[in-house]
């Protein structure tokens, strides 16, 4: 697995940044390569990325959640492997530090030739600059989900596919058509 840590001053204070960054289904207004961040309920969030070309559709669990202070996540779906945190920490009344350091393993020859020539570091750089400007020009709002999650309570599994119920119009084809994966026997646990 490739690690990437990358910080940055957010002008803004700690409770709206930690908020704004609570707003997982706006990442794809910041993050280059998310298409789509659906969150699920507290704790799961399925994505969907294209990066190099390649749709991934992936779920994502967070392990442990402290307002104002951290939130550490890792995937629960085949396919994808990574885990990370993102910190924050109040510099004065105005000012913010983000800092994020995850781990990815890259799939395939590409994602690897390209983690070879440090563009992980690079998009990740890139999607904190993004997030700054993000927070930075909004309202300064402080709307997010401030709950609670301990790593106790993680179960490092996907959602349990749901049959769905009679559709009132013919179906569309949507950006993910089947169930959920369920993780693979033996996934790491954080």
């Amino acid at each position: 697995m490739s690690m990437v840590q990358e910080t940055i001053r957010v002008t803004a204070p700690l409770r709206t940044v930690y908020g704004q960054w609570t707003r997982f289904e706006e990442f794809p207004r910041f993050m280059e390569g998310v298409e789509e961040v659906r969150q699920l309920d507290d704790r799961l969030c399925h994505w969907r990325t294209r990066v190099a070309g390649v749709t991934r559709e992936f779920d994502t669990e967070i392990v442990d959640q402290l307002p104002d202070e951290r939130i550490s996540w890792r995937t629960v779906s085949a396919g994808v492997k990574q885990k990370g945190v993102v910190s924050f920490r109040r510099l004065d009344d105005t000012h913010t530090r983000v800092s994020l350091a995850m781990e990815v393993e890259p799939q395939g020859i590409v994602e690897k030739a390209g983690d070879a020539l440090g563009f992980l570091e690079e998009r990740v750089r890139g999607d904190l600059q993004r997030f700054k400007q993000y927070v930075e020009e909004s309202d300064g709002t402080e709307s997010g989900w401030r709950g609670r999650l301990r790593p106790a309570d993680s179960t490092g599994t996907s959602p349990e596919p749901v049959e769905p119920a009679e559709p009132a119009e013919p179906e569309r084809p949507g950006p993910y058509p089947g169930p959920l994966p369920d993780a693979p026997p033996g996934s790491p646990h954080i």
